[in-house]
Formats: C-alpha cells, sequence, structure tokens
C-alpha cells in the first residue's frame, strides 16, 4: 500500500533513512530497531565488536533528539553509579539526590553482561516499570524511555550471563552481522568514519510519544492474536524448551506487531508481520533442554537456537486467512 504524504507512517520512513544514514548496509536491521522503538521496548544488540552496536544506538537517539547517555559497564560498576546518589549539599544542608545516566530518554548499556548481577538488577524495575527506587522513594524515569543494550556473545571471560529476568524484558534482541563488501567499502573510505554521526535530528521526543500512541491504536485481529497465542503455548510444551515464553513476550510480540504494520502505512495487522518478528521477538525469551544438546545457559546465549526453534513452531502452526 502506498503510504499517503503528511501520514505517520512517512514520517517514520523519514525516521528509518535517517538512522540507515548512519548504519550502511542493514535495512532489516534498522526497521527492526524502529520497531522495538516504537513497540515501547527495550533492544538487546548480541554481536561481535565493531560492527556498529554503538553507531546504531546513538543514531537512534539522534534521529529522534533525545537526551542520550552511554555507560560502560564493568565488573567493578555499583548500582548507584547507574541510578544516581544521594549526597549532601553543604549550602542548603539538605541532602539531594543526583541522577545517574539512567535518566535519559535513551541508555546505552554497553557490553551489559559485563556487569555483576547486583548492578544488571539495578536496570529490572526501571525497564518494567519506567520508574526507580532510591532510599524509600519512587522516581519517574523520563518519557519515551529506551534501553540500548550490548553484549560480545563471542567472549566469556569475565562476564555474567544475563539472567532470564532481564532478557525478559528487552522486547527484541538483533545481530547486526557483518557488512556486505560494498557498505564496507564505503565504511572504510569515508573520512572520520569511526567519529562521525551523520544522522540528522528528524522529530522530537514529543512526536514520538504521539507516533507510539499511534502505533497502539493498529487494529490486530482476535484470528490473529489466536495465532499468536497458539505460537506461544507451543514454546510451553516443546520438547526442545526446558523454559518457554512468559505473558510479557506475548504482550511483546503483540506491540511489535502493531508497530510494524504501522510503519508499513496499514491500520490492521497481517499474518506476515508475526512470522517475521516472531523469532525476533521471542527467540531470546527461551531456553533449549538439556536433552536438546544444548547444557548450558552460557551457551544457549550466544546462540540462535531460540530463534531456531521458534521458526519450527511457526511453520508447524497453520496459518489464519
Amino acid at each position: 500500500m502506498p503510504v499517503q504524504p503528511g501520514s505517520p507512517a512517512l514520517q517514520l520512513r523519514h525516521l528509518e533513512a535517517a538512522i540507515g544514514l548512519s548504519v550502511r548496509g542493514k535495512p532489516e536491521v534498522v526497521r527492526l530497531s524502529l520497531v522495538c522503538l516504537l513497540a515501547r521496548g527495550h533492544l538487546l544488540i548480541e554481536d561481535v565488536p565493531g560492527v556498529g552496536k554503538t553507531t546504531l544506538a546513538q543514531a537512534i537517539a539522534r534521529a529522534v533528539d533525545g537526551s542520550f547517555h552511554r555507560l560502560q559497564f564493568t565488573s567493578d560498576m555499583l548500582p548507584s553509579d547507574v541510578l544516581g546518589v544521594t549526597v549532601y549539599n553543604s549550602h542548603s544542608e539538605q541532602f539531594e539526590f543526583k541522577p545517574g545516566p539512567l535518566f535519559a530518554n535513551f541508555l546505552l548499556a554497553d557490553e551489559i553482561n559485563r556487569a555483576t548481577p547486583k548492578t544488571q538488577s539495578a536496570l529490572l524495575e526501571a525497564m518494567n516499570e519506567q520508574q526507580v527506587s532510591v532510599e524509600g522513594r519512587t522516581l519517574p524515569l523520563p518519557d519515551p524511555f529506551m534501553v540500548i543494550a550490548t553484549q560480545n556473545p563471542a567472549e566469556h571471560h569475565g562476564t555474567y550471563p544475563l539472567p532470564e529476568s532481564q532478557l525478559d524484558r528487552f522486547l527484541m534482541r538483533l545481530s547486526i552481522g557483518y557488512p556486505e563488501r560494498q557498505s564496507e567499502r564505503e565504511i572504510i573510505r569515508q573520512p572520520d568514519a569511526r567519529h562521525t554521526l551523520v544522522t540528522p535530528s528528524v522529530i522530537g521526543p514529543g512526536e514520538l510519544l504521539e507516533y507510539q500512541e499511534f502505533v497502539a491504536q493498529v487494529k490486530v485481529d482476535a484470528a490473529i492474536v489466536d495465532y499468536m497465542l497458539t505460537v506461544v503455548e507451543r514454546t510451553r510444551t516443546h520438547e526442545g524448551l526446558s523454559l518457554g515464553v512468559s505473558p510479557r513476550g506475548s504482550q511483546a510480540l503483540y506491540r511489535a506487531v502493531q508497530a510494524l504494520a504501522a510503519m508499513e502505512g496499514r491500520a490492521w495487522a497481517l499474518p506476515d508481520d508475526v512470522k517475521l518478528l516472531a523469532p525476533k521477538v521471542l527467540g531470546h525469551r527461551v531456553m533449549a533442554a538439556a536433552r536438546a544438546g544444548l547444557v548450558s545457559r552460557r551457551q544457549n546465549a550466544g546462540a540462535a537456537a531460540g530463534e531456531r526453534i521458534i521458526e519450527e513452531i511457526l511453520a508447524s502452526v497453520e496459518v489464519p486467512l
């Protein structure tokens, strides 16, 4: 369906194109990242160093013109380094809370699996409820709010695999992959390519909130909802899985399907939206059983085993007409 001039879908195309200026040759990754943003979700980018994980996060924040903080996670980091600290002001003779980097529209949690579980847990309430509890007070986070986390699946020394409760709070897990030859040629010939972000600001945070509300109005037919629920239920009984998809995962898939439909200029969702998004939205929420040949959580985290099983389930479920 052609996108009408002046429609939200057209502006979203402009947003997608702006992000693509900095992330060369990866249109699918850019589109899925934008789907995650519009669905009010958090994004986990799992890939080897140097493929553009940080660039993607910075490009999203720049395109939306939102506040952005980058936090390099390390083993000695404390929860207060994420949330903030309370300090005594000698002038006012009162204690004041100094917000941490979490208080931004976009937080890049770089190499999140290098932080200890105690520090990782500082993000749980923020990602689920868009608020934090500090010293008996509940503080709201900016709106919109998105955590974009990165991790290297090939390196395990000195890392702490993300627990299921943390993984379940990421709407989507993506892998950027190596660029095609022509794209890499353009990257290496670009002056100061490592330090230049060419993405312009397209919309503001307020406009993003309006688009997120627009996405929430996309119609999802009852037959498609049943299709999604059948796929989710199969993950809970699949012999190759020891952990199936939670209701939070069902909600995430529903919102993502709405976002993809809106980006394509449709006011309704299609079964093809579910087939495209389910592996990326549900794959990191399942755990392969030991008898399936993946005996450790660490092995499963770095592999595409979950996505492959979701694709197998999709192939076995009847698609609604």
